[in-house]
């Protein structure tokens, strides 16, 4: 963002003071974008199949016991041992292959 900043007073402030504040709006930038580049890598990247442990899925297919359910958008191959009707919650408890193993809801 400072670097459009530093882009625009260069254009439009008046004289010698156009190259000047561009300058210190440029430095900003760059050790904004590297403030952020730092916090960035130091995050730890959650993806895959884990992070769907825990959630809270609705029954599409019975499960009688194996059956699909309906997650962040998308269907998935469920197993559940107890079994679950079409419209009923069910909480992820984990996954075998591609296929999600849960367990009713109360």
């Amino acid at each position: 963002m400072l670097l459009v900043v530093a882009l625009v007073v260069f254009l439009l402030a008046p004289g010698p003071w156009n190259v000047v504040l561009a300058a210190v709006f440029a430095v900003l930038g760059l050790g904004e974008l590297s403030l952020w580049n730092r916090s960035v890598r130091r995050r730890r990247k959650v993806v895959g199949t884990q992070t769907l442990i825990g959630k809270t899925a609705e029954v599409r297919v019975a499960c009688r016991p194996r059956g699909q359910v309906f997650l962040e958008g998308e269907l998935w191959e469920a197993e559940c041992a107890a079994g679950a009707d079409v419209g009923s919650r069910v909480r992820v408890l984990g996954v075998r292959a591609l296929t999600l193993v849960v367990e009713p809801q109360p």
